[in-house]
């Protein structure tokens, strides 16, 4: 049995990446030609592409195609989601875990199809903040749900490794809608992210 790798990427995008990293790996005083940079180049051209994938990506199609309409109307929470972006200011990464509610009214949708979403937006140059309303939107405008809530924990490696220099930061965001604006249901939700229900 042999291993086949399936990741594919555009041929002229590729090349053209791998020509500009050249550059900036030669402009910052390294051998382009030494044997541990000689694929470099282009390792890190098809790794851009993969880690802003996103823009290729339509999150609203995402829900649409498992949504089912349902009676259910209570709170449904996927929480733990794990979040990988890129910082826009720095192009360094950013990484920690979203927490998602929706209250349906009259759709729901298939679980998995939300971290879907949030993979959608983050693969693409973001700041945290922007990134938390634009999910918590598409899931808003997609579903029309009676609400939704967003919680969002991260680090950021260019408070990390430049700048301040502080490794134990995290910066948390949040947003709500509808019945999340009314402070028992939003409690509600905090207090069951926060236990350790698994």
């Amino acid at each position: 049995m042999h291993y086949k790798k399936t990741e594919e990427y555009d041929v002229k995008l590729t090349a053209d990446l791998k020509e500009r990293y050249q550059d900036i790996l030669g402009g910052l005083g390294e051998d382009v030609n030494r044997e541990g940079l000689l694929k470099t180049p282009e390792r890190a051209a098809k790794a851009m592409q993969f880690l802003t994938h996103g823009y290729e990506l339509e999150p609203a199609q995402i829900l649409k195609s498992a949504m089912f309409k349902e009676e259910y109307s209570e709170m449904v929470i996927v929480k733990d989601i794990e979040v990988y972006s890129l910082c826009e200011h720095h192009i360094l990464p950013f990484f920690g875990k979203a927490h998602i509610a929706y209250i349906p009214n009259g759709h729901i949708v298939g679980l998995s199809k939300i971290p879907r979403v949030v993979d959608a937006f983050a693969r693409r140059l973001q700041v945290q903040e922007r990134l938390t309303h634009e999910v918590l939107n598409c899931i808003q405008d997609t579903l029309d749900p009676l609400g939704v809530a967003i919680v969002m924990e991260a680090r950021h490696m260019c408070m990390m490794m430049r700048g301040v220099q502080k490794q134990n930061s995290v910066t948390t965001t949040s947003a709500f809608t509808g019945a999340f604006e009314k402070v028992q249901t939003r409690n509600e939700f905090l207090n069951l992210i926060g236990r350790r229900l698994h």
